[in-house]
Formats: structure tokens, C-alpha cells, sequence
């Protein structure tokens, strides 16, 4: 059962109602994550199982705070999101618990979650550069560094420095660069704005299209949703923008996860480990890839035909978790910088 974030206190007013014996045998998930697809891995894992899903959805930080607020009264089981930034921000308030699972051992790769086993990425997306090619050549921007070269000046559009998937990038830049570095790299960028940050991946790729800027950074799946759209504009702008994985002979193309944990608080942990290895399965990864564009988290998993078109890459092996530990000083460097 699906509850919106209107829905919660009836939801948990009507499974007090049902008492212990109810509420033995089901799973109770808070998601961040919206995608259609997750019903299909609802059902999986109820039709594996024969165990219950109640979905509580709502936006990240509303979850966090309502998390925190109910404390060790919380109904949730798991806590599903996006970004490895936000599902640190969960450990850092202490919402999540270890989950020892030999089978998310075995499958999940240690760059891919927590190192204390508190969360785990369960589908990863690259965060590559488009290009307008009649604006820049490609060959200028074949690394996040080159973002910064003065050649680009008044060429690049970008989201608010206070997106997580900003946060999480410069926090994996200052783990390989050092702050200095990475400080010095922002101040060029953000030289080389076109306009004032604003906008989501998908409005970004737009405007790159449309030679409104000619450089951006997003996610690789915002650009599969335009080249595989049934809108003609839209495949229409896909054709106009050139996709790089950056950094392919240096430390590799950031990746970053979706994933989630077991609460701290759990009433069924042993159920919640195992909806978490559902996840992991061959089953699960190939819906969370199909659905949305996203590379299965597991590695013998195939990549969905569609992505094969992006052909293969290099991808960075630091470990998700740095992106959070990372992540003030991320934002300190962005407000220095001007990039608002």
C-alpha cells in the first residue's frame, strides 16, 4: 500500500488500529524516491515474500525531519532516496543500523556503500558533461577540470550549488583534490557562467540545446528520458547535445547512487534485511535499471540496450560515503565562490 505524504498520519492512525499481530508480518518503507518503477519492486518483494508493503512517500528532508521527530516510535522499516549525500545525512542523525547480509556482501560493491554497512546504493548514475558542439568543441571538456578553463567564459549553465548532486560532486573533488584545489576550481566556474544558476538537469540540457549556453553538467538519465522521449521536441534536443564521460584517463566519471538503509528504530529489521537483498537481486536490479535509465548497483547485472548506447566508461572507485562526509565544506566552498 502507496500512502503521499497527506496520508501518513491516517496511514499510522489506521496501523495503530490494526495492533501488533497486523503489524507483525509487514514492511514499512518512508521513500524519497519517486519513481513509478518502485511499485513494480513493491509487488516483487510482496509476491517473493507473501510480507506486506506499506510506502509512505514524501520529499527527502520532510522524511529526515519526521524520522527524527518520531524517534524510537517511528513505524519505518527502511528509509529509501536518492544520492549518497542524502543517505548520509540519514547516518549522520543516527536513523540508520547495520545490516550484516553476506548477500549484500557479495553483490553490493564496497565503493557503493556505507563502509559501516549502515546503507546500501542499490542503482548508480553518472554525472556527465553535454555539449552544444556548434557552441564548443567537446574536445575542451573532456574532464570536470577543464569546466574551469577560461575558454568557456559565459558558456556554461548550471543547477544551485545547494543540489545535492552539486554537493555530492564537489564532495567527491575535494576527497581526490584537496579544498584549495577544489576552491580554485569553483571561483573558474563559476567565471564561466552563462547566467545565474537555476533550473534541474533536464531544463539545463534544454537550454544547452537551444545554444542558451553551451556547456552543463547532469545526470546521465535526464539525457536518456530526452533521446528515448515520444515528444519530438524533445528527441529533438538530444540530438543537439554531445554526452562526455569526464576524466576517462584520470580518476574517472563521478558516479553516485540510489539506495537506503534499515532503521535504527526498525520493528521488523529481519524483514527489512531482506527487502534490502530483494534489492540486490537479479529481479530488482533489472527493474531499477529498465525503469529509469539507472546502471544496476550489481555488477553481473546487463545494462538495459538504451544505455549500452552511452558505451562503456570509466567510473570513479572512491567511495560514495566521502560525498556526505564531504558535504559542508562543499557548500562553504560554493558560497565563497559566488555560486549561489
Amino acid at each position: 500500500m502507496r500512502f503521499g505524504p497527506t496520508s501518513i498520519v491516517l496511514a499510522l492512525f489506521l496501523g495503530a488500529l490494526a495492533g501488533p499481530a497486523a503489524a507483525a508480518d509487514a514492511l514499512n518503507i518512508y521513500s524519497a524516491r519517486h519513481y513509478d518503477s518502485d511499485e513494480l519492486l513493491y509487488d516483487g518483494f510482496q509476491k517473493a515474500t507473501g510480507i506486506p508493503v506499506n510506502v509512505i512517500e514524501g520529499d527527502g528532508p520532510e522524511l529526515l525531519a519526521r524520522m527524527k521527530a518520531e524517534g524510537n516510535n517511528s513505524p519505518a522499516d527502511v528509509f529509501l532516496t536518492v544520492d549518497a549525500g542524502n543517505l548520509w545525512l540519514a547516518e549522520n542523525e543516527k536513523l540508520f543500523q547495520p545490516a550484516q547480509s553476506k548477500i549484500l556482501d557479495a553483490r553490493i560493491p564496497a565503493s557503493l556503500k556505507s563502509p559501516k554497512n549502515l546503507w546500501f546504493g542499490f542503482s548508480t548514475r553518472a554525472r556527465l558533461i553535454f555539449v552544444n558542439a556548434k557552441k564548443v568543441d567537446p574536445k575542451l571538456v573532456q574532464t570536470y577540470d577543464s569546466l574551469a578553463d577560461p575558454r568557456l567564459k559565459g558558456k556554461i549553465c548550471m543547477r544551485s550549488s545547494s543540489a545535492v548532486y552539486n554537493l555530492s560532486l564537489l564532495g567527491a573533488m575535494i576527497a581526490h583534490w584537496g579544498p584549495a584545489k577544489s576552491e580554485q576550481w569553483v571561483k573558474g566556474v563559476v567565471a564561466n557562467f552563462a547566467r545565474a544558476p537555476q533550473g534541474a538537469d533536464t531544463t539545463l540540457l534544454q537550454s544547452v540545446a537551444a545554444g542558451e549556453c553551451a556547456v552543463t553538467i547532469a545526470n546521465h538519465y535526464y539525457y536518456m528520458r530526452l533521446v528515448n522521449s515520444k515528444v519530438k521536441g524533445e528527441q529533438d534536443a538530444a540530438k543537439k547535445l554531445t554526452p562526455i564521460f569526464p576524466d576517462q584517463d584520470g580518476f574517472g566519471t563521478h558516479v553516485n547512487v540510489s539506495g537506503g538503509g534499515v532503521m535504527a528504530s526498525a520493528p521488523h529489521k529481519a524483514i527489512a534485511v531482506k527487502f534490502l537483498e530483494f534489492m540486490a537481486s537479479d529481479a530488482a536490479q533489472n527493474i531499477i535499471a529498465g525503469a529509469n535509465y539507472e546502471f544496476p548497483a550489481v555488477a553481473s547485472v546487463a545494462v538495459t540496450p538504451e544505455l549500452k548506447t552511452l558505451g562503456k566508461f570509466k567510473r570513479d572507485p572512491l567511495n560514495v560515503s566521502f560525498y556526505g562526509q564531504n558535504q559542508a565544506r562543499a557548500q562553504a566552498i560554493f558560497d565563497r565562490a559566488g555560486w549561489r
